[in-house]
């Protein structure tokens, strides 16, 4: 009985239940429940933003979905129901406001209706614009808010101190707001005017801090009292000073800590090992230094270590084989040396291990072969030695370890890496033949560099169809030989370098994608393979093939860089030469056979930068219309058959800086400039072997500005170029012919040699005080040798010789204290030559053919009347530009000596990791002049 009693009861007790539920759904469908004022104020602030449907187009980035939320706000509707609203069911109080990727637009002033409502737990304003807003004292006053985001919304100028009022708060995230600053006392004394505090912050409730992104705050790292609760903590990109507190090892829950690019400096303290349940390590782009701290024993949950560059020097701390759990290890950009651990075990979720440019020497420990999940293997720009060993599994996708001392051939698991998508082996010792048929399991790969090796290449016949998806392919300074079959990648390879081979010749160039093509440096025989019309760039300099320069060439018109100097091409060149692509900017065809005349057409708004056609046996006149090429830096008709006059007008080309018109017809007065301040850029100027005549051009030469007053501790040094391509200039120093590879921009020098220029030096060349080499020798010039020289400070090579100057030799020339390089012979100069300082180098080939001269080093002793006393020495420390000792050097030389100004290479580019070589050489001859020291 009493149990159906109970029965009775229970089911009564549902049947309430259910009529309850019921009503209160019918009230909630039927009646409003946010207040009519909470309305008003968000249709208030809906109506102080624009709406930017642009921002649409930046949001597809991010792959988020982002609409215009406010859009669909209505007057007369529940403000509960309105997207990014949300209310407390109870109250109605609205409690979280997301209008996050809302396409916002506008200024949030101090009296916005946003901060009439108190009773907010979530604000979210992110990836709007609120240019010209502050985080103003109103978000203060939101008391209940746990979660702010502000972050990337343009918010500028001061945090107000009111900020610190938020002890409710969570997650605060205000990162990507390039140009706020806390006010003092905001945050708890967080900051004094954009500077982070040294005491303690105390939002005890706080575990996610985003402040990454914020350039103008400064400081020292903020310090954490021990009660903190903090679990994620993004400050990069901050300009911290200082080192890391030891005060750091109280964040005892921190699992993410990300530090990038902080200027954080010192060591990093050992109460890092405080830090048990971190799990992301992020310390990349600071100045730390000391060696990496053995800290890791109790760091067990680590998965991501970065600790890349940096200074740290030292060894890998055995406590790294604690970290079971890692996935991420990235030591490089360091200094860090010796062997790597030998004796790990247990990284069996270590995908990425990245330990490049460091200074690692040994054998690769074998554990590096054997880990199931590695992805990624960086350990390039290294000392490591030894075989490279076989591979036990095959999760791998990229592989590079490349600039160390490997030596042996390429391990056959390499070839059976089926996700494989990057192998760069390049500049090791690694020999051996290579079969392409290897690769028919590489599916996948997309970048291929086994360049600067010794390995040769057997060419199968079923190979072409093989790497399908190859793009970059670098098999450049190896041992290939023979024709070259191995057609991969028609429709995707984009880059090809072959250069420093033995190549002889292609069955055909099929690549329909290709931008860049280097088969510099071969044994390319016959005419010149038709390049695709896709390359930007091509080259085929230092080969030797003949035949005639076919119209077809014209039809890439996508061309940016044309080199096909040092071969034995003759003919004459095409017309379209000039005009064929808008994007050509180097085109080069020194030492060459072609005949006739320069084409005549450039097109309006071309490209050119540089124009080489020196050694040929072309002849007629210099095109006028060169006038247009605006861009023009480098303009070099040497040893050519030119006749005609000196191009004045080519002096209104306003980049121009390297001119060279040596051992051609050129003839007459250069005269007076027709225009103003011509040649405003020139630095380098050869007319050397030519027969202009009549004076010096003095006015001219007191245009050249870029020879004058060169700050070079202030300046940036850097080659004339690009990653592409970088130019040449051939220099005559005492009858030898040297090509420097790279022209630096401090380099400057004038030779006028071996004309019929008459009359006495100008003065003015005193003007030219940044200049490093002069060669005036094998004129009819008179006169004394200007005082004026004693101002070219700088100056290392002066040929004067073979003209009739008279006179002393000025005492005050000992003050050029980087001179290295003197001639004064065949003159009819008199007198002691000075002593002291760099003539105390200079031996008899200096002087001889001046009978009137006397004193050392000549045998020739000086009388009473002759001596002239040296003025005091002006002591200076010598520290030459010009190294005048020259490495000879071949086209198939892989190696770079020798320093012009203490960088410039004498000798062929060498190619180091995948950038694509200059194509540029060294060689050195005979001056066909002995007597003459010009620039060709």
């Amino acid at each position: 009985m009493m149990s159906k009693l109970l029965l009775l009861c229970f089911l009564f007790f549902l049947s309430c239940s259910h009529l309850l539920l019921s009503s209160c759904f019918s009230f909630s469908n039927s009646t409003k429940i946010c207040p009519h004022g909470q309305s008003l104020a968000l249709l208030h602030l809906k109506k102080s933003f624009s709406i930017e449907k642009s921002y649409s187009n930046y949001f597809k980035y991010y792959h988020l979905p982002n609409y215009p939320k406010t859009e669909y706000w209505k007057e007369g509707s529940d403000c509960c129901s309105w997207d990014g609203v949300s209310c407390d069911l109870v109250t109605g109080h609205v409690i979280e406001l997301d209008l996050s990727w809302s396409w916002l637009s506008g200024t949030i002033h101090s009296n916005s209706t946003l901060f009439r409502f108190p009773h907010l737990q979530r604000l979210n304003l992110a990836f709007n614009d609120f240019s010209g807003s502050s985080v103003s004292a109103g978000f203060g006053r939101f008391s209940s808010l746990t979660h702010l985001n502000l972050s990337e919304s343009g918010f500028s100028g001061l945090i107000s101190p009111e900020i610190s009022h938020l002890s409710n708060l969570v997650s605060f995230d205000l990162s990507r707001n390039w140009d706020v600053e806390f006010a003092p006392h905001g945050f708890e004394n967080l900051s004094d005017y954009g500077r982070f505090p040294d005491n303690d912050i105390h939002l005890l409730k706080l575990e996610l801090l985003y402040l990454w992104g914020n350039s103008n705050l400064s400081g020292n790292f903020p310090r954490f009292s021990e009660n903190n609760s903090l679990i994620h903590l993004y400050l990069s990109f901050i300009n911290f000073s200082g080192e890391l507190p030891t005060s750091i090892g109280n964040l005892k829950s921190l699992q993410t800590l990300s530090l990038i690019e902080c200027q954080f400096s010192g060591s990093i303290p050992a109460s890092l090992e405080n830090l048990t349940q971190i799990t992301y390590l992020n310390f990349y782009y600071n100045h730390f230094s000391g060696k990496i701290p053995n800290v890791f024993y109790n760091l067990r949950n680590l998965i991501s270590l970065e600790l890349s560059r940096n200074n740290f020097n030292g060894q890998i701390p055995p406590s790294i084989g604690n970290l079971t759990n890692l996935r991420v290890l990235d030591f490089s950009d360091n200094q860090l040396e010796g062997a790597i651990p030998s004796s790990v075990y247990g990284f069996s979720s270590l995908s990425h291990v990245r330990l490049q440019y460091n200074l690692f020497n040994g054998t690769i420990p074998s554990w590096l072969y054997t880990l199931p999940s590695l992805v990624e293997l960086d350990l390039s720009h290294n000392k490591f030695t030894g075989h490279i060993g076989e591979f036990q599994f095959d999760s791998l996708e990229s592989i590079d370890l490349s600039m160390n001392e490997l030596h042996g051939s390429i391990p056959t698991s390499i070839f059976e890496l089926v996700n494989f998508s990057s192998l760069c082996l390049s500049s090791n010792n690694l020999s051996g033949v290579l079969e392409t048929s290897k690769f028919e399991k590489l599916i996948n790969l997309k970048d291929l560099d086994l360049s600067n090796n010794m390995l040769s290449l057997t060419m199968s016949v079923h190979s072409n169809s093989m790497l399908p998806n190859i793009q970059t392919l670098d098999l450049s300074h190896n041992n290939i030989s023979g024709i070259f079959s191995w057609n991969v990648g028609k429709d995707t390879l984009v880059y090809m370098n072959l250069s420093y081979n033995s190549i002889s010749g292609f069955e055909m160039l099929p690549w329909k994608s290709m931008q860049i093509l280097d088969l510099h440096c071969n044994l390319l025989q016959g005419p010149l393979p038709t390049p695709p019309n896709s390359p930007f760039f091509f080259s085929v300099s230092h080969n030797k093939l003949s035949g005639e320069l076919s119209p077809l060439i014209c039809k890439a018109s996508s061309m940016g860089v044309l080199d096909l100097s040092h071969n034995n091409l003759g003919g004459m060149l095409p017309h379209c030469l000039g005009n064929f692509s808008n994007d050509l900017s180097i085109l080069n065809l020194r030492r060459n056979q072609f005949h006739g005349i320069i084409p005549q057409t450039f097109l309006k708004g071309n490209s050119f930068r540089t124009l080489d056609f020196n050694s040929n046996q072309l002849e007629g006149l210099v095109p006028r219309s060169l006038i247009i090429c605006k861009e023009l830096e480098v303009l070099n008709l040497g040893n050519n058959k030119i006749n005609d006059t000196f191009p004045h007008w080519l002096g209104a080309l306003p980049k121009l800086q390297v001119l060279v018109l040596r051992s051609n017809q050129f003839h007459g007065h250069i005269g007076v400039p027709k225009i103003k301040s011509p040649f405003m850029s020139l630095r380098i100027i050869d007319l050397a072997h030519n027969d202009f005549e009549d004076d010096l051009p003095e006015m001219y030469l007191r245009s050249l500005k870029a020879t004058m007053n060169i700050d070079e501790g202030n300046m940036t040094r850097k080659y004339m170029g690009d990653h592409n391509y970088q130019d040449s200039v051939m220099v005559t120093i005492k009858g030898l012919e040297i090509e420097f590879v790279k022209i630096l921009n401090t380099f400057t020098t004038i030779d006028f040699s071996s004309n019929k220029f008459q009359g006495v030096i100008p003065e003015c060349i005193g003007n030219l005080n940044s200049l490093r080499g002069l060669n005036l020798s094998h004129n009819y010039l008179t006169g004394y040798i200007p005082l004026s020289f004693k101002i070219l400070k700088m100056l290392e090579s002066l040929d004067l010789s073979s003209n009739k100057l008279s006179g002393r030799i000025p005492q005050e020339l000992t003050s050029l204290t980087f001179l290295e390089v003197l001639n004064l012979s065949q003159n009819h100069l008199i007198g002691f030559i000075p002593q002291g300082s760099q003539f105390q180098t200079f031996g008899n080939d200096s002087y001889y053919g001046n009978p009137g001269l006397c004193g050392f080093p000549l045998s020739k002793r000086c009388t009473t009347d002759e001596i002239q006393y040296p003025s005091q020495e002006i002591e200076a420390k010598f520290e030459s530009g010009f190294n005048w000792k020259i490495t000879l050097m071949g086209c198939g030389v892989p190696t770079l000596r020798d320093l012009l100004l203490g960088t410039l290479q004498v000798g062929p580019t060498h190619r180091i990791s995948c950038q694509v070589p200059t194509g540029l050489s060294f060689r050195l001859r005979e001056s066909s002049n002995p007597g003459s020291k010009g620039l060709l």
